[in-house]
């Protein structure tokens, strides 16, 4: 309850607050927007950039091992496996 009480306070003040001072708030918003923008853009070109890097690798099958080296692993790490077993 007292949550509820202290929050319906906040906003009415907060609204006051506009009113009262609207120009100010405006000189602010005008203020914050570009930082924010330019931030945003700056992350969204580096994620993107990152993307692109990473489909890169997988064009060029740098990341990708090849098929008959998985299938001798396995055999070998299933041969491992069976003579594990077989100890017991």
């Amino acid at each position: 309850m007292k949550t509820l009480i202290g929050g319906a306070i906040a906003v009415l003040l907060g609204v006051v607050g506009i009113a009262v001072w609207f120009n100010q708030f405006l000189i602010l918003l005008a203020g914050c927007i570009p930082p924010v923008l330019l931030l945003g853009g700056g992350l969204a070109l580096y994620l993107g950039f990152d993307e692109l890097k990473d489909s890169w690798k997988k064009d060029d099958g740098v990341d990708a091992p090849a098929p008959k080296d998985d299938k001798a692993k396995i055999e070998k790490l299933e041969k491992e496996l069976d003579e594990l077993k077989k100890e017991k």
